[in-house]
């Protein structure tokens, strides 16, 4: 099968060029071992019960052999031969060879090593696919580009309708979805492993046997709540109205989420525009992938014809997926902008070089003037505040974004752009 180029290939290349190794990190299914194995010229694979009695059986005496071969070369599922990653990283010291090895694992199960391999393995973050990788966005508008050359843009046109949002919300970035020949298969791959994260993977990561039941609630709760800012102690209301569960055993579960990198909660951008009181600071609550949510509440595409509203808090769940692989070359952050007076970004996008995008995510037409007000109201903030903190003011915004699931773009009077999701790219 062909491979299907990721926008994370620039960092793995990056990786290679700078470092004696580098490890692959993301959740399960996001297509890790299919990258590695695209950059590597030979591999071993600890997964393989043809061969699996005989490698750990080196891998836990001598190590060192199984790092004879065609260089760089993928080890997956590193993790269950641990003793490997002591001996990259000194094969790593002793040669000061680049590109030598990759690693790759699943993320249910935390290894302790005894060095952290700081300088020698680099890590790397992969998510689910993008709707640009995925084919669902025809990438007529680079946010890379917008940043460096706002003035280029001259509008764009998506392909992508609105029940194609439905179903990309509902089958997720999953690259192993993409195999199946039907969207009924399709969709099957995201609640298969919203399954197997509550029933196994849950437990697995730490080796501490945990209740699916109590798993899979937590979740349900979490997607009721998402791209919210409820606390803790409201979701673990929603929680233990069913279960029977303390507070600790709730974090304890989310921790778990975290680990297996499912969770991803988006932090609070504080600028000093507003009072420190004013400005909300818990963090806004988000899945790796929309398609986790849709499994938890147990949703089909059909199901968003009469509830749009559900299907907008999903749609700011992608489109902030896609917002961090587009800018994952560039070191992209993402944090949000909410204050007590109802002013808000939903996304504020930084780069490591300090630009920065006010985004507002608006799934119709008829929010992109509220959206549009809200990112205005920012900037303005900014400006008064700089005009009285001149020895150290706050950069104004790079970009104003309103980020839709509708067809046309454009740039607005007040230097607004209005860009549909599925012309974006990186």
């Amino acid at each position: 099968m062909e491979y299907i180029r990721r926008i994370t290939d620039e960092q793995l290349a990056l990786k290679i060029e700078a470092f004696g190794a580098a490890l692959i990190l993301g959740p399960k299914g996001c297509g890790k071992t299919t990258t590695g194995k695209h950059f590597s010229k030979s591999f071993v694979e600890f997964q393989d019960e043809d061969q699996r009695e005989n490698l750990l059986l080196i891998a836990n005496t001598k190590p060192s052999d199984l790092l004879k071969g065609e260089k760089p070369i993928l080890f997956d599922e590193w993790q269950d031969a641990p003793k490997i990653w002591g001996a990259i990283r000194k094969d790593v010291d002793d040669t000061g060879e680049v590109g030598q090895y990759i690693l790759t694992g699943s993320s249910a199960v935390t290894v302790d090593t005894p060095h952290t391999g700081t300088l020698r393995i680099s890590r790397m973050k992969m998510y689910p696919m993008s709707l640009f990788e995925s084919g669902e966005s025809n990438g007529e508008v680079s946010l890379m580009e917008l940043f460096h050359d706002p003035g280029s843009f001259n509008g764009c046109r998506s392909d992508l309708t609105i029940d194609g949002i439905k179903y990309a919300v509902c089958r997720g970035g999953w690259p192993g979805s993409l195999n199946r020949k039907t969207e009924r298969a399709q969709l099957a791959v995201a609640k298969d492993l919203f399954i197997q994260t509550c029933e196994t993977d849950i437990s697995k990561i730490d080796n501490v046997k945990r209740n699916p039941v109590w798993a899979n609630t937590i979740l349900r709760s979490y997607s009721r709540n998402l791209c919210t800012l409820a606390e803790a102690k409201t979701i673990l209301a929603d929680v233990t109205a069913t279960c029977e569960m303390s507070r600790q055993t709730y974090y304890d579960y989310i921790s778990g989420f975290e680990k297996l990198m499912m969770i991803e909660d988006i932090e609070a951008w504080n600028p000093s525009i507003r009072s420190k009181t004013s400005i909300r600071s818990s963090k806004k609550r988000n899945f790796v992938d929309p398609s986790i949510a849709a499994a938890a509440l147990g949703v089909s595409p059909e199901y968003f014809s009469r509830d749009y509203k559900t299907l907008g808090f999903l749609f700011e769940c992608l489109c902030i997926r896609d917002l961090k692989i587009y800018s994952s070359a560039k070191g992209g952050r993402i944090s949000y902008y909410h204050d007590r007076m109802g002013l808000e970004a939903d996304t504020v996008l930084h780069l490591e070089d300090g630009r920065y995008a006010l985004i507002e995510i608006k799934l119709g037409q008829t929010e992109v003037d509220e959206g549009a007000e809200h990112l205005n109201e920012i900037e303005r903030l900014v400006k008064e505040y700089n005009k009285k903190e001149t020895q150290v003011p706050l950069r104004l915004p790079d970009l104003k974004i309103v980020i839709t699931g509708t067809q046309y773009g454009y740039k607005r009077e007040d230097g607004v752009f209005v860009i549909p999701i599925g012309c974006l790219k990186n």
